[in-house]
């Protein structure tokens, strides 16, 4: 596993050793040892996933309050989708800054997304598989949370889409107050 670090303080992205013959290829997606020698949380507490039936499926910025904020690991597992994580932390020097990039079923790439980081995405192709892998923070409804996905403060530039698919909630969120 090759890790990359992103423009978002304590992000990644994590590309998978891929070994290919002519059958395909062979990966490990996930490697305890791996993981402790990269210096990234290793506990898997709770792994999801989200079925997207259309393309334009927003799903998103979502993200937990403390005592239960998360460490997530994102992978598309069929299908592709464009992926954004938000920084949230008042106190990052990467504060309101996001990353943004595509994920496919085949690119063999994760998004290691740290505490107070919002996630979120956009289904690209229909019946697309998101696959989450929690390293931290167990699911808390109390404590689950987000920000409007096209609030201007973020500048986060979606791609075209129509006939977006997105959820009453997430469409409802405020604008985001510093």
């Amino acid at each position: 596993m090759n890790k990359v670090a992103l423009n978002i303080d304590g992000a990644y992205l994590l590309q998978q050793t891929r070994h290919e013959d002519e059958r395909g290829y062979f990966s490990r997606s996930y490697c305890k040892s791996t993981m402790q020698s990269q210096s990234l949380a290793t506990t898997v507490i709770q792994q999801s996933e989200s079925y997207n039936k259309k393309p334009f499926t927003l799903r998103g910025m979502h993200f937990q309050s403390a005592p239960y904020e998360e460490v997530k690991l994102i992978r598309c597992l069929q299908g592709k989708l464009y992926d954004v994580i938000l920084d949230l932390r008042p106190d990052s020097p990467t504060y309101l800054q996001h990353y943004a990039t595509e994920l496919s079923a085949f690119d063999g790439q994760m998004i290691y997304v740290p505490k107070g980081v919002a996630h979120g995405f956009m289904t690209l192709q229909k019946n697309t598989v998101i696959g989450y892998s929690m390293l931290e923070g167990e699911y808390s409804a109390e404590h689950a949370s987000g920000v409007r996905w096209n609030d201007s403060a973020f500048n986060i530039a979606w791609p075209e889409y129509s006939n977006i698919v997105i959820s009453e909630r997430d469409r409802s969120y405020k604008d985001y107050i510093e």
